[in-house]
C-alpha cells in the first residue's frame, strides 16, 4: 500500500470521522509547493495602484518649455471655448445632455482656471527632431533649469518629465546624452532629495526586452553617481512596435518588459502612429479606433492587469483650428475619442494643442459625473447591506469605488458628493477601492520563488493596511 492508502485505512478503522482529515503537515506541504506561487503575485502583481494617475499627458517640444507655459495653454484654449460661445456650447459640441452640460461646463472653466495641465512631456524626440548635438546639449539643460524653477515657484504640473531619443542604433547615444543631462541638470537644482514627486521619463519606440533592460541599467547608475535613493527613477514604456506585442519567438514582451523591470516601469503608453504605421495601416485610416489599436491596447491592458503599473492611450492628430466648423469638428471628435477610451479602461491620453483641453476635460467629466449616480448607490447599498436590484460582488464593489476614487481626483466629483450619496468618506472609499493583499503564509523559501521585488525605495501606493475583499458584515459601519 501506498503511504496515502495507509492513511485512509487507518482513518477508516476508527470510524466514522466528521473532521477534515488533512494534517497540518500536508497544509504546511501546500504551502511550501506554492511559496513560488506566493511570491510571485505578492511581487509582481501587487495590485492596482492607489496613486493618482493623470487623465493627459501634454507634449511640447523639448525647446519651447517655460514655466508659464501651463497657463499659457489654458489662455488659448479659453480664447479658443469664446469664440465658440463659451462653456456651455463646447460642452453641447462634445456631445454632452442639457443636464449634464450644466454640472460640467462650470467645473471645466474652474480646471483650466487651476490645473489646465496635469502631466507635461518636454519632447526631444519626433517633437524636437535632429538638430546637432551642440544645439540639442543647450536645450535639454535649458528645459531642466525650468523646470527646477517652476518647481520651486510652485508652478510646475503635478507630472513633468522628458522623452528622450530610442535605444535604436542611429538615436541611442543621443537620447542617452540627453536622459543624462536632464538628471543632472534636476538633480544640480534641486538636490538629490529635491526631485519633483510626479518626474517622469519616457522610452520611445521600444522593440525589445533588452532595450528595457538598459534603461534599468541606466537608471541605476544615474541613481548611484547622483545620490539618488534606489528606484527613484522610474520611466514609461511607449508601445509602438508590432515587436513589441509579438516577438519573433512567439512570446509577448509587452508583459515581460514589466516584469523585467522591478517596479521601475510606471506606465505603458499607446503610440497611434507609429504603431499604425509599422503595420502599413494607411496615413487615412490611422486611428486610436482603428481594429489593430485596439488588439495591441487590450493586449497592454492584459499586460498590466494587477501590476500597478498605468495605461495611457494615445492622441489624435486633428486638432481644433481653423474655421468654426472645423474647430466642432475636431471637437467633437476628440471628446468622442476620449469617452471611448474612458470607457474601454484608458483613464489617460495625449494632448497636443491647447483647444484641445476644454474637450479633454468636459468628456472625461461628463464620464464620471453621468456614471456616479448609480455607482454611488451601489456602493452605499453594498457597504450598508441594503437589499437591491444588483447584487454586486467584492471584485464589483471594488471596481466601483475605484471609479468614484478617479472622478474625485480629476475634480469630477466632489468629497461631499460622496459622502452624501455612496455614504463613504474619502479614506473608506479608498480602502475599498485599493485593499491591501493579505499577507500570504509563511513557507520555506523554495527554487521557484524567483518573482520580481519592487525596486528598493519605490513609494508605496497602498494606502490601507485592512482587507475589503469581502462583503461587509453587519458589525461593518460605512467607513469602517
Amino acid at each position: 500500500m501506498t503511504a496515502v492508502q495507509d492513511d485512509v485505512a487507518s482513518v477508516g478503522s476508527a470510524g466514522p470521522v466528521a473532521a477534515g482529515v488533512l494534517t497540518e503537515a500536508d497544509l504546511a506541504a501546500a504551502d511550501a509547493s506554492l511559496a513560488g506561487t506566493d511570491e510571485l503575485l505578492a511581487t509582481a502583481y501587487p495590485g492596482d495602484s492607489s496613486a493618482r494617475q493623470p487623465v493627459h499627458t501634454v507634449y511640447v517640444p523639448g525647446d519651447r518649455y517655460l514655466p508659464s507655459l501651463p497657463n499659457e495653454w489654458a489662455e488659448v484654449a479659453r480664447a479658443a471655448v469664446v469664440s465658440a460661445g463659451g462653456f456651455d456650447a463646447v460642452c453641447e459640441v462634445a456631445g454632452l445632455a442639457p443636464a449634464l452640460v450644466a454640472e460640467v461646463a462650470p467645473r471645466v472653466a474652474a480646471k483650466l482656471a487651476a490645473e489646465p495641465v496635469e502631466d507635461l512631456r518636454l519632447d526631444f524626440e519626433d517633437g524636437y527632431g535632429d538638430r546637432g548635438d551642440e544645439a540639442e546639449d543647450r536645450d535639454v539643460l535649458a528645459a531642466a533649469a525650468h523646470v527646477v524653477t517652476a518647481v520651486r515657484d510652485g508652478v510646475a504640473p503635478p507630472f513633468v518629465g522628458i522623452r528622450f531619443k530610442c535605444f535604436e542604433a542611429p538615436t541611442r547615444r543621443r537620447g542617452l546624452r540627453t536622459l543624462d543631462l536632464f538628471v543632472a541638470g534636476l538633480v544640480s537644482g534641486l538636490g538629490a532629495d529635491g526631485l519633483p514627486d510626479g518626474l517622469v521619463l519616457t522610452l520611445p519606440k521600444v522593440t525589445t526586452v533588452d532595450q528595457v533592460d538598459t534603461m534599468i541599467t541606466v537608471c541605476e547608475k544615474l541613481e548611484v553617481r547622483h545620490g539618488l535613493v534606489p528606484g527613484r527613477l522610474r520611466f514609461e514604456v511607449q508601445m509602438e512596435t508590432p515587436q513589441l506585442v509579438l516577438a519573433a519567438d512567439g512570446t509577448v514582451p509587452v508583459a515581460q518588459v514589466l516584469h523585467r523591470a522591478a517596479g521601475r516601469v510606471s506606465a505603458l503608453h499607446y503610440g497611434t502612429y507609429d504603431y499604425s504605421a509599422s503595420l502599413q495601416i494607411s496615413a487615412q485610416h490611422q486611428s486610436m479606433e482603428h481594429p489593430a489599436a485596439d488588439h495591441a491596447k487590450q493586449v497592454m491592458q492584459v499586460a498590466v492587469a494587477g501590476t500597478g503599473v498605468n495605461l495611457s492611450d494615445g492622441s489624435t492628430n486633428v486638432v481644433p483650428v481653423g474655421e468654426p466648423d472645423d474647430v466642432r469638428s475636431a471637437w467633437a471628435l476628440h471628446a468622442r475619442l476620449v469617452g471611448r477610451s474612458l470607457a474601454n479602461g484608458y483613464y489617460q491620453g495625449w494632448d497636443l494643442h491647447p483647444a484641445q483641453l476644454p474637450t479633454r476635460f468636459a468628456a472625461t467629466y461628463a464620464f464620471y459625473r453621468s456614471g456616479f449616480a448609480a455607482a454611488a448607490k451601489r456602493l452605499h447599498d453594498y457597504t450598508h447591506q441594503v437589499e437591491g436590484g444588483v447584487m454586486d460582488e467584492p471584485a464589483t464593489a471594488r471596481a466601483l469605488a475605484r471609479f468614484v476614487a478617479r472622478g474625485l481626483a480629476c475634480g469630477a466629483i466632489d468629497d461631499a458628493e460622496v459622502r452624501r450619496d455612496a455614504g463613504l468618506d474619502v479614506p473608506a472609499l479608498r480602502e475599498l477601492a485599493f485593499p491591501a493583499r493579505p499577507a500570504a503564509v509563511s513557507a520555506a523559501p523554495t527554487a521557484g520563488a524567483t518573482g520580481p521585488r519592487p525596486a528598493a525605495g519605490t513609494p508605496s501606493d497602498t494606502t490601507s493596511t485592512t482587507r475589503t475583499d469581502q462583503k461587509p458584515t453587519d458589525q461593518q459601519g460605512a467607513s469602517s
